[in-house]
């Protein structure tokens, strides 16, 4: 029984032996960072199906038609997606602004000032534990390569990653999701022939299978806890229903 108990441990800590073969590791280092497009459709993604199923449980909650619903729904699902898609793209575009400002000052500095931009990497590495000649050697390596000294330097002093988002692809990827899954909680209102309860349980039914598949695959992108990842995202995305179903009981019983 310990042997196979053992047995995944093995399996996995043989496949990382295999991912750290010296050609592996050479092959992942220079390849790119990951683009930060999943993110930004699973932002989009949680954000459109909270949006429209909100409105779903309000509507439902004051006692709204299907077709209140339908419009509401909509006009706020192209409304807010694209809202969401223009502010993702000037945050990334502000991201990329400032690695463009941060580059220049720093191409600035070394040309101007290189004996104090070679004692600011110095200082950095003597901080993480490098002395004497091995730091001086390091200290050497980086600053007789102007793009390593300059990458150091952003990284280092400005904590920005070399790895820059498009704002237009950030955008894109924002409003595709929100559009697109968005929509879901929406399906069943378009079908006529069920009922106004039927239709509510259907969305709500939708939405959480909506919600649990995001986190589902937020886990997998991101190697995390799969189920625990679904379930964390389902309960995020069914607070703010229940928050918008209650808002929509307590006004329909104040307005009358």
């Amino acid at each position: 029984m310990e042997g196979k108990k053992g047995d995944p441990n093995k399996a996995a800590r043989h496949a990382l032996l295999e991912e750290h073969r010296p050609e592996r590791i050479e092959a992942r280092l220079h390849r790119e960072p990951k683009s930060q497009q999943v993110s930004d459709f699973v932002l989009g993604a949680i954000d459109g199906c909270v949006t429209t199923f909100a409105i779903v449980a309000g509507a439902f909650g004051a006692g709204f038609s299907e077709a209140v619903v339908l419009v509401m729904g909509f006009a706020n699902l192209i409304a807010d997606g694209f809202s969401m898609a223009v502010s993702n793209y000037e945050a990334v575009s502000v991201d990329r602004e400032q690695l463009e400002a941060a580059t220049r000052t720093e191409r600035q500095h070394i040309a101007l000032v290189p004996e104090g931009e070679r004692e600011e990497i110095r200082q950095i590495f003597h901080r993480k534990g490098f002395h004497g000649e091995i730091l001086e050697q390091i200290v050497a390596t980086i600053t007789a390569n102007r793009k390593l000294w300059i990458e150091t330097m952003l990284a280092e002093e400005y904590g920005i990653s070399r790895c820059a988002r498009r704002p237009l692809g950030a955008a894109l990827a924002t409003f595709a999701a929100f559009i697109g899954v968005g929509a879901i909680p929406l399906l069943p209102y378009v079908i006529q022939p069920l009922s106004t309860t039927e239709q509510f349980y259907s969305s709500t039914a939708l939405a959480a299978c909506t919600f649990f598949a995001i986190g589902l695959c937020k886990g997998l992108v991101f190697s995390r806890q799969v189920l625990a990842s679904g379930i964390k995202t389902l309960i995020f995305g069914g607070a703010a229903a229940a928050l918008a179903l209650g808002i929509g009981f307590c006004l329909r019983s104040f307005i009358g």
